[in-house]
């Protein structure tokens, strides 16, 4: 896939990760795509870009952003003390769905982990998100654990 670079994301991409994440059934329920952007978006943003084990990241093509992911790297105690990579929010644009650009991006992200020293990587998806879970699994991931959420 000639011509797509992957990149940290900048304060100018914001609107259009929101836009990537608000356009699936579930990211529908939960963005706010109003005008102008909640301020809550940009001071995410800036705490994201803040701290070091944070990576937002853009995939972009001829100047137009095409995907994103965040990456997390947590350290811990646990399997000795091994640091961990942690992938979220893997969006892909609409119109470029179906050309191979999210396996580019998790391979990416693999990489990124890599070269920081995890031992690692890991990242969860929603329970109805079934074709995302083949797509994980087709990637070498494993359905390893049962994951828990409580809404604050």
């Amino acid at each position: 896939m000639s011509g797509i670079s992957l990149r940290r994301a900048t304060e100018a991409d914001v609107r259009i990760i929101v836009e990537m994440l608000a356009d699936d059934p579930l990211g529908a329920m939960r963005e706010d795509l109003s005008e102008p952007l909640a301020t809550s978006y940009l001071d995410a943003f800036r705490a994201i870009e803040a701290d070091p084990n944070q990576v937002l990241a853009v995939a972009e093509r001829d100047g137009e952003i095409i995907g994103t992911l965040q990456l997390t790297f947590i350290a811990g105690l646990s399997r000795k003390g091994a640091l961990r990579g942690q992938i979220e929010a893997v969006r892909v644009a609409a119109p470029a769905r179906g050309i191979g650009l999210g396996s580019q991006m998790i391979d990416w992200a693999v990489e990124e982990c890599r070269a920081r020293g995890c031992a690692t990587v890991q990242l969860t998806s929603d329970a109805s998100r079934t074709d995302a879970h083949r797509f994980y699994e087709r990637l070498g991931f494993k359905a390893s654990h049962l994951g828990f959420k409580r809404t604050l």
